[in-house]
């Protein structure tokens, strides 16, 4: 089976070619970042008229450097959410486009799973069940217990910021451009991670859950000084700024790793499935090996770790083969998914 995917969550247009849930043909993106850097976030409108602009010539590429055409295609899967509402009805309007004018099936995909669906398509061997599935982006961060493809449960969440957009947060604080996260990481090379005793939040009586906000906050009053603003002056000296991305940097991915670990102990996984644009970071990669060596850990590829249409795909070959039916032409974005 042949699946052409098509991902328009937040900023990035993609389309992919896979075959068999796993070859990946072509993996098209275009990137929004130059577009929304001046705003220092993405801004759903532009995003929108973005994605509109560039789908179909997308989709062509993919098609092209797959050496395909629409008539070889068997599936199109489409995220269907969560994310935001404008580009979400973007893609899925392409993807209903296609299956209505073709008659090829089309089947909308949970953008999250998809992340952690990644992560097993990036590795030839099968991953073993249960796995502890870590969702690690820029709008969430979960903790979730996979029994298999398609049958999970959430076991811990964030209460309020997701890590990704912790990091996009503090590099604002520090003057940094967007998107924060490689810039913090950057940064926290050169720094003490214990010149700040910073700490990320507890959640009472629930172990796995995460909180970042006051994270954020303490990051925010050490640069600005207490009950400041994020347009407040900065206070420190440039030199301080490695030293505060360091400490923050130290202390959310110690929160994670020790949460996860913890958490894949308790519930006897013996390997973790990792997902999202934060599993680019090395240094995370590093302190999951350093704080347990005996846990496999399965992360994306290069291509994988962000937004794209290869995982879409993958996962809606899972789907469609689990369940061999597409959706209805009248299948709705939904901004926000549960597993």
């Amino acid at each position: 089976m042949i699946v052409l995917g098509i991902e328009t969550t937040c900023d990035e247009t993609a389309a992919s070619v896979v075959r068999e849930g796993k070859e990946i043909l072509s993996n098209v993106i275009s990137s929004q970042i130059e577009l929304h850097q001046a705003f220092g976030g993405v801004v759903p409108e532009l995003a929108s008229r973005q994605h509109a602009h560039v789908i179909l010539p997308i989709i062509d590429q993919a098609l092209s450097e797959a050496n395909m055409t629409i008539n070889d295609i068997d599936l199109i899967s489409v995220a269907k959410g969560p994310g935001l509402i404008g580009p979400l009805m973007i893609g899925i309007n392409a993807a209903k486009t296609l299956s209505w004018s073709t008659g090829i099936p089309f089947i909308g995909v949970n953008h999250i799973e998809a992340h952690l669906y990644a992560a097993l398509m990036s590795h030839q061997h099968e991953v073993p069940f249960p796995s502890l599935g870590v969702v690690l982006s820029g709008g969430h961060t979960s903790l979730v217990l996979m029994n298999g493809v398609g049958n999970y449960h959430v076991i811990g969440q964030t209460i309020d910021d997701a890590v990704g957009e912790a990091f996009d947060k503090v590099a604002k604080i520090l003057g940094l451009p967007y998107p924060g996260g490689p810039e913090i990481e950057r940064l926290a090379k050169m720094g003490d991670p214990s010149r700040y005793s910073f700490k990320s939040g507890r959640v009472k009586n629930r172990h796995y859950d995460f909180s970042f906000s006051g994270l954020k906050t303490a990051v925010l009053y050490a640069a600005k000084g207490a009950q400041s603003k994020y347009d407040s002056k900065l206070l420190i000296q440039e030199e301080d700024k490695p030293h505060i991305a360091a400490s923050f940097q130290q202390a959310a991915l110690t929160d994670i790793v020790k949460k996860s670990v913890k958490a894949a102990h308790d519930y006897h996984c013996s390997s973790v499935v990792l997902g999202g644009g934060v599993t680019c970071n090395q240094r995370l990669r590093e302190m999951f090996v350093e704080n347990e060596p005996k846990i496999r850990y399965y992360w994306p590829s290069k291509g994988l770790s962000l937004d794209n249409a290869a995982m879409i795909a993958g996962l809606g070959y899972e789907k469609y083969r689990m369940t061999q039916k597409g959706d209805p032409l009248d299948l709705e974005a939904s901004t926000s998914l549960k597993f």
